[in-house]
């Protein structure tokens, strides 16, 4: 089979409008697959297999799998390597997971060599069905993954951070040198391990996300000029342990949450009056 590999990848050229960096390193490829801790008794989606060299040893492992890709060329390949798993050819970003594992009610394991350039979106995405998702493992951009990984009260700390943190608990595996991977990228690359959290405080996922966009959209402005004109603009963040005249970037996640929270209650309020 590995020769099958070999051969497969000699002919399919990456391409650059989906943002494909093959991964083909077999001691990296079987670190991530440590990272991501499976067995016969799990359900798995792979996002973007491309030629299936993480694909590989997954199936070692025996667990159900569903592959996700959007590259047709490669489908039938993948199809005939690897009978036992379910591939499906389609934007994973269009995709919605309940349908997909419809007649499988198991928590989901997410693991992928994902495509740099909609890093954001796939997270989201994942948030977006995090009751039918325990942890996913994904590779991605070093500078996104320290975002990611930012506290309060740092340059780095941003919407990322402080949205992910409320619900997941994220872990920076590894970091992937640019050498391991066809062809090369530009960046360093860091596998991160998210464990979705069992219960969130966030009541309204839109209007969280919407305060923390409009929280970071002037970093340098305070959170009382941030917040001008929005639907966050009369709340007395005072009352839950915020100055109006902090900056986003020093304000923890915790605090974020109740004023979204308090916000979604005033909507709710005003909806049912």
């Amino acid at each position: 089979m590995q020769q099958d590999f070999q051969n497969t990848n000699r002919k399919v050229k990456p391409l650059k409008k989906f943002g494909q960096n093959y991964l083909l390193d077999k001691n990296i490829l079987r670190k991530i697959v440590d990272c991501v801790n499976i067995g016969e008794a799990d359900t798995v989606l792979e996002i973007g297999p491309g030629t299936g060299a993480l694909t590989e040893m997954l199936v070692e492992t025996k667990a159900n799998i569903v592959a996700v890709e959007i590259d047709t060329r490669v489908i039938e390949k993948l199809n005939l390597l690897f009978p036992r798993v379910r591939t499906i050819n389609a934007d994973i970003l269009k995709i919605n997971l309940n349908e997909l594992f419809s007649d499988d009610k198991k928590p989901i394991t997410v693991v992928g060599n994902i495509p740099y350039n909609i890093t954001s979106p796939i997270l989201f995405k994942l948030i977006e069905f995090r009751e039918r998702i325990s942890s996913a493992v994904l590779m991605m951009q070093l500078e996104v993954a320290q975002r990611i990984m930012s506290s309060v009260n740092t340059k780095e700390y941003g919407i990322l951070s402080a949205y992910l943190t409320a619900y997941t608990e994220p872990d920076l595996c590894f970091k992937v040198s640019p050498n391991v991977f066809y062809p090369k990228p530009k960046v360093y690359s860091a596998v991160v391990r998210f464990d979705f959290k069992k219960n969130t405080q966030v009541v309204n996922d839109s209007i969280y996300l919407s305060l923390l966009k409009s929280a970071f959209s002037m970093r340098r402005k305070t959170l009382k000029n941030c917040l001008a004109g929005s639907i966050f603009e009369t709340i007395d963040l005072r009352k839950f342990g915020i100055d109006p005249v902090q900056r986003a970037e020093s304000v923890p996640v915790e605090n974020f949450i109740a004023v979204a929270n308090f916000a979604a209650h005033q909507l709710d309020k005003n909806i049912a009056s």
